[in-house]
């Protein structure tokens, strides 16, 4: 079972083509054949989840000039420019001057070589895709502008060039919802986490995002009228106990099985919690509170997690202890449709030459391995409070990891790494775990990856996406390292 998006993945992607207009003049039917190819390469962009606004053929600098203003007009989340064939550079340079979102070159031939035997100048024109790339490149670099990536393969039937479109478009779906994003704050850092800290208008200057400032009065507003009768609160019930498995406690005493008050605390909360976010209008939510002993805001605020992670399986990062920073990371992992728990280093596993990677939540369920499980817990370690935990494996197989750090001049920095998911046992104490593996040895890897100054937190995700996340960062501005074996 898979928690389903509550908003689908989208982007506004540009397409302009590239050409010179003498040739038109030159050979007929030449225009025109042009346009179909960047027609195929529409057909591909809008398959995977984007919206195209097509500039058309640019073949003079006066184009050039007459397109920028619907271009900026735009608010693209990335620009392809399509080669179709060759073009001068006036063509570009305003254009790549002042536009902000990434731009990426694509040169796509529709032959795989050359027909020699009864190759024309016109066959030659119409698979010189590449020809006017270096030129590009050159003006880029002497405008003082990024040098774009340049996407090279036939125009059908090219896997690797359309896994390289793919990667792109799913930059611009992180660039799309977060540029834009309405990302909550509540309570403070638990006393003393240092890392913890963010400055909300450092978060608006690197990412566009803004941080919504909020009250746990907020959130109580909406629990505080539900009963366990309500029939909001008796579906959410149903709904946890079809999704989670709830077993009985094995090894930690701290640990029962999910007793029927638990049930309904964390289903009143998770109620009040998608109530809350949509009365908000929030794309994602970082807090730490934990208000007065025996009161029914600690009975609320404690007791977040099967909610939370629900609405992290949803597309929705709900973060922990504050941490507006990872929230930002498991919401980049999520745009990119690979997950994105919130998660931690724990105790080293020496014999297996891992380490347990986990939280006591929030978690994104739709990568777990298996059907996740909820036990009652009789405290929080370290934390105040008591209830329901959410615990599972991650699923086997390639992992990627990114946390969020601050630099000492105020910037953020990311720390990518990757890694494999290994199977293996895990504590049963309410927790989510998995048996992380790194190159070239965990002790070496670990002090490589502490050296890079990350948050103590990371978004946990699947499959090998370093490279893309390197793609968001550069599109961004920030700073990045990746921890390489």
């Amino acid at each position: 079972m898979k928690v389903p998006r509550r908003k689908p993945l989208n982007a506004r992607i540009g397409i302009m083509s590239i050409g010179l207009d003498t040739y038109w003049r030159q050979f007929d039917g030449l225009l025109d054949e042009l346009l179909s190819k960047t027609e195929v390469f529409k057909k591909k962009v809008t398959a995977l989840s984007a919206e195209v606004v097509d500039f058309g053929m640019i073949d003079n600098s006066q184009k050039a000039y007459a397109a920028l203003p619907k271009i900026l007009a735009s608010d693209l989340d990335l620009l392809f420019v399509d080669m179709v064939t060759y073009g001068t550079s006036g063509t570009f340079g305003i254009i790549v001057k002042s536009v902000s979102c990434p731009v990426v070159l694509v040169a796509l031939q529709p032959m795989a070589a050359m027909d020699y035997a009864h190759g024309t100048t016109y066959m030659q024109l119409c698979n010189d895709d590449l020809c006017s790339v270096p030129e590009f490149t050159g003006v880029a670099m002497r405008l003082g502008r990024p040098v774009p990536p340049v996407i090279i393969g036939q125009l059908e039937g090219d896997a690797v060039a359309d896994e390289e479109i793919a990667e792109w478009v799913s930059v611009a779906h992180v660039r799309h919802d977060l540029r834009k994003a309405r990302l909550g704050l509540m309570g403070h850092v638990l006393d003393t986490m240092l890392d913890m800290q963010a400055d909300p208008t450092a978060v608006t200057a690197a990412f566009g995002a803004h941080v919504v400032p909020c009250e746990a009065d907020e959130i109580m507003r909406h629990f505080r009228p539900l009963t366990s009768g309500d029939t909001d609160v008796v579906a959410m019930k149903r709904r946890i106990l079809e999704f989670f498995d709830t077993p009985d406690p094995v090894s930690d005493p701290l640990t029962t099985k999910l007793t029927d008050a638990d049930l309904d605390v964390a289903a009143r909360a998770a109620v009040a919690l998608e109530r809350f976010v949509e009365a908000k209008q929030l794309d994602g939510f970082a807090y730490y509170y934990e208000a007065e002993a025996g009161s029914d805001m600690r009975t609320l605020v404690t007791n977040f997690i099967v909610g939370n992670s629900l609405l992290t399986g949803a597309g929705f990062p709900m973060c922990g202890e504050f941490d507006i920073k990872t929230c930002i990371a498991m919401f980049i992992m999520d745009r990119l449709d690979i997950g994105g728990s919130f998660a931690e280093f724990h105790p080293i596993d020496f014999v297996r030459d891992s380490v347990l990677v986990g939280h006591d939540g929030p978690h994104h369920v739709n990568i777990a391995d298996r059907r996740p499980v909820i036990r009652s817990l009789k405290k929080y370690h370290g934390k105040p409070g008591m209830g329901a935990g959410v615990e599972f494996n991650i699923q086997t197989g390639p992992i990627t990891l990114l946390s969020i750090g601050v630099t000492a001049n105020g910037k953020f920095k990311m720390v990518i790494a990757e890694g494999e998911s290994m199977p293996g046992p895990i504590p049963p104490t309410g927790n989510t775990n998995t048996h992380g593996k790194f190159q070239p040895d965990v002790r070496t890897f670990l002090k490589r990856w502490v050296a890079e100054g990350p948050t103590h937190h990371f978004a946990l995700g699947v499959g090998h996406h370093a490279a893309t996340i390197a793609k968001v960062a550069e599109s961004f501005g920030v700073e990045y390292a990746i921890i390489s074996g």
